[in-house]
Formats: structure tokens, sequence, C-alpha cells
């Protein structure tokens, strides 16, 4: 087999080029496109708003919020999850209201059913066949009209849906796992330069703004973090492993630190390199067949 240039439209042979040409011509196939710096949310920007934090809390798992936006989304989910708990009560004691009434009348509604099916079979019968003092087999239950979709009366009806039993607490939208808000700690940025409002400090780049709690190193999205639970101070991972490790104390706070008082602080990634994050974007269309 020859191979074909890339422009050929002569040839019999649908080449690899040519359908990369037209994929992209056409919009079909599956588009990658490497996200750029302004993709990336930056490591003090709240979760939910993708803005600067100015009142930081942080989740055992290490995502920052607002504190104003984590309360409010996490009081919604409660009242929704009340609101569907009442829902599903209430379809319950339904449910269990007509089962009871099912079983209590369905004696009756049988006895009376086969006494009329009776009735009907002797008045009905021609006399001298011996036919309309007996019940066809099978008889004791009439049927029941067949459904049709031209009929109004008969026409099947879709019953209720059927409510699932919603969870107890809500869930952190970026973990998925239960959060209380006991369970929030509050945050405490160092700033790089102090006596400078929250405007202006905001204003600043964002590797410009805070810096470590206790070396003075600047942070940023390409230096790993960790906020400290019981004085809520911002440090690096290397002060951490340098400095607090060996006596597992908050210099800070004077307070004795636990492993899960280490709390790593969740990142974005720079435009050059991943930190915990995928930086590619996919996006998948219809396939062209060759």
């Amino acid at each position: 087999m020859t191979r074909h240039g890339k422009n050929c439209t002569a040839g019999a042979v649908y080449s690899y080029h040519e359908r990369r040409k037209d994929t992209a011509a056409s919009g079909y196939g599956t588009q990658r496109v490497r996200l750029g710096r302004d993709a990336i949310k930056d490591f003090d920007c709240c979760c939910l708003s993708l803005q600067p934090c100015r009142d930081p809390v942080v989740t055992p798992d290490g995502f920052l919020y607002e504190r104003e936006a984590i309360v409010a989304y996490l009081l919604h989910q409660k009242t929704k999850i009340a609101r569907e708990t009442k829902a599903w009560q209430r379809q319950r004691a339904e449910r269990r209201q007509q089962q009871q009434g099912q079983g209590q009348g369905q004696g009756q509604g049988r006895g009376a059913a086969g006494a009329a099916l009776r009735s009907f079979l002797e008045a009905e019968t021609p006399a001298g066949n011996g036919a309309g003092s007996e019940t066809p087999a099978g008889s004791g239950d009439p049927p029941g009209p067949l459904p049709s979709f031209w009929i109004p009366s008969l026409t099947p009806e879709a019953g209720a849906e059927r409510l699932q039993r919603p969870e107890r607490g809500a869930r952190c939208p970026m973990s998925g796992r239960r959060l209380r808000l006991a369970q929030l700690v509050s945050v405490h940025f160092t700033p790089a330069q102090r006596g400078l409002s929250p405007a202006r400090l905001l204003a600043r780049a964002p590797s410009d703004r805070y810096v470590c709690a206790l070396t003075g190193d600047p942070l940023g999205n390409a230096t790993p973090c960790a906020v400290l639970r019981p004085s809520g101070a911002v440090v690096t991972l290397a002060a951490v492993q340098r400095l607090l490790r060996p006596a597992m104390r908050d210099p800070l706070s004077g307070a004795a630190l636990s492993e899960s008082d280490i709390i790593e602080l969740q990142r974005g990634g720079t435009g050059f390199a991943g930190a915990g994050v995928s930086l590619e974007a996919k996006k998948s269309r219809p396939v062209m067949q060759a």
C-alpha cells in the first residue's frame, strides 16, 4: 500500500491524517484541551464561590471554603433532607394504610364477586342444561377490565413514584463525605505584608498574599501547605516535617498535635505541572467512522 499525501483526495484509502482533519472540521471525536493558569483555582479561594476567602474554614479533608458559603450550603442540604424525609414518611404511611385496607376487603370482595357471577350464570344459562347451578373452574375471582389506551375509563395510569429514604446528614460538595458544622476549622493566613486592609491584600497576586506562619516562605499553588487545627495557622509541609514532626506540638498555641490535627490543604495546579488535579479537559463527541 502506497503512502498518501496529507492533502490527497483521489486515493482509495482514508488516511489517519485525513480522518483527524475531517474530525476537527466536523466537530466529531474527542477533543482534549490543556487547562491554562486562569482555569486553576488558587489555594486560598473558596471551593464554592471560587473567590478569595475573607473568613476561611477548612474541612477535615482539606477543602477550603468561605464560612458563609459552606454554612448556607449545609443549611440548604438539611432543609432539603427534612422535606424529603417528611414526603417519604407520608408515602410510607399511605402505603401501609392501602395494604391494610386491601387485606380487610379482599375476602368480602371475593365473596360478593362470586355471588354476582353465579347469579349471572344462572340467569343466562338455558333451563335443562344443568350448568346454571355450577360455577366454572377458576371463576372465583371475576376477570378485571383489560387496560386500553382508547377508552378513557380503562386507560392505565402510572402510580406515584416510590421515594427512597433520604440520607440523615449533609455531605461535603467536594469530597462527598458526611460533614457537620462542628467539623469546620477556622483558618488564619499570615499576610506577607502586615498592616494592609483586606481589600488591598486580596488585590495582590496569590503568591504575594500570604506566607508560612513558621518560616515566612511565600505560599502558592506550587507549595504544599497544611493547616494546624489548634491554632488554624497555615504552614508549609516542609516546615511540618522539619520543625513540627519531632516534637508534635503547635508552636503558636502550645497545644499537642496529633496526625489528625495536621490537615493538608487541597490546592490547584500551575500552568506547567500538576498538583493533585488534572490539567487536561476532555470532551467526548460522536465518533465519525471511517
